[in-house]
């Protein structure tokens, strides 16, 4: 066997399905609720009133992101995947180094993600905005480290993907940062200046035992800190995101808000899923992170809708309209049309070529497609009419009795 050839067709043949359209719907639609109800509770949109401190949300959300994420990998039977020690005789995950970093960037990422959209004047458009911009500088400076190929439809993306958000910052001035906001974002991006590297470096290969490896790797160690973090800052923490911490932990089930951190926790878990999946992408990161961004973004714009016909929340205004129609561009460049003027290509030299044939009726006396002539084979469809005329007058041959 030419072991050449061989890598030559694999290499040469369509390395890119289309799931990760199918995880980024999945991540749009888990987006929107969660979104949603994280600023819709905390501005007081639909508590009445009254606005509930991020911390205080905190406390159920992360429990519920953490059994979420753990009871799916046991539903879908994926702890067989994965480095394993015994410990007492019991065969235990035992992430590697990279799956240990990429564990605590997650956990980073999950908890300053919802902390993002509790503090008072920032919008749900303004955080996305301030923690995609980052995330989108960060993937080609990865894909340049670690030497992947960038194509040109992932650099239109992320130029559209820029564009949209520089046109989401004409807005700016009808909101206020403050110091613990800017905090927050830079813990986020610590995050993913974590987990990316590591996802890159062992991980990205396109193979599905290598991802499901990663992923379980990864949670074994990010799920204990999500609880882990909050809990030892509301035993030991002084302060008053400490004192909301232990509220919420006290009032996990009896207050009127947990619904709602629980609720929080489901979809992150649902979102964290899907985009997990969309980094693993054999992809470079400045495909994949373009692609999360545009869907975030537009599940932000969603759920300011319908916090605004549902809740009364404020209206979202052109320049956020204008960052919308910008994103979608995005999306249909780095989409499969980005294929179109090649399918265009092959049509008009199949016209010119006259090699465009849906149907071709043949009446041959054989009905052996080698009989038959190549350019009648290039055809979608050749009907041997009497292929089929000897096919129906074949005698039936006679059932045998039991």
């Amino acid at each position: 066997m030419d072991l050449k050839a061989v890598m030559s067709v694999t290499l040469t043949k369509r390395e890119h399905g289309l799931g990760i359209w199918a995880l980024t719907l999945g991540y749009f639609l888990s987006y929107i609720p969660y979104s949603g109800l994280s600023k819709g509770v905390t501005s007081g949109l639909l508590t009445g009133g009254r606005p509930i401190p991020g911390a205080e949300v905190l406390a159920s959300a992360t429990i519920s992101t953490a059994v979420t994420i753990l009871l799916f990998i046991t539903v879908m039977g994926w702890w067989r995947y994965g480095r394993k020690r015994w410990v007492f005789g019991l065969s235990v995950p035992f992430p590697r180094r990279q799956t240990f970093i990429s564990g605590i960037g997650f956990a980073a990422i999950i908890i300053t993600t919802t902390l993002a959209y509790s503090f008072s004047g920032v919008s749900i458009i303004l955080a996305l905005v301030l923690m995609r911009g980052g995330v989108l500088i960060i993937s080609p400076i990865i894909d340049r480290v670690f030497h992947r190929r960038v194509r040109w439809f992932s650099w239109a993306g992320l130029v559209l993907s820029l564009l949209a958000l520089i046109i989401s910052f004409f807005d700016v001035h009808n909101y206020q940062l403050s110091l613990a906001a800017l905090l927050n974002l830079a813990g986020y991006l610590t995050g993913y200046s974590l987990r990316l590297p590591c996802m890159t470096q062992i991980a990205k290969t396109g193979e599905r035992e290598v991802a499901f490896d990663y992923f379980v790797e990864e949670q074994a160690v990010a799920m204990p800190i999500l609880v882990l973090v909050p809990v030892t800052v509301a035993v030991i923490g002084r302060g008053d995101v400490a004192d909301q911490l232990r509220f919420g932990f006290a009032h996990l089930f009896s207050n009127s808000f947990a619904q709602f951190g629980w609720a929080i926790g489901f979809f992150y878990a649902a979102l964290g899923i899907f985009l997990s999946f969309i980094y693993l992408d054999r992809r470079e990161n400045t495909f994949c992170m373009p692609l999360f961004a545009c869907s975030s973004l537009l599940s932000g714009i969603v759920a300011s809708y319908l916090l605004m016909w549902w809740a009364r929340g404020p209206v979202p205004n052109g320049v956020q309209l204008s960052a919308a129609f910008l994103i979608i561009a995005a999306l249909l460049v780095m989409s499969p049309l980005h294929h179109l003027p090649l399918y265009i290509r092959q049509l008009r030299a199949a016209v010119a070529e006259k090699r465009l044939r849906l149907v071709t009726l043949v009446n041959t006396n054989t009905g052996s497609v080698t009989n038959i002539s190549p350019s009648l084979a290039a055809s979608f469809i050749t009907i041997n009419f009497n292929s089929v005329r000897n096919t129906l007058r074949k005698p039936k041959s006679p059932v045998n009795p039991e």
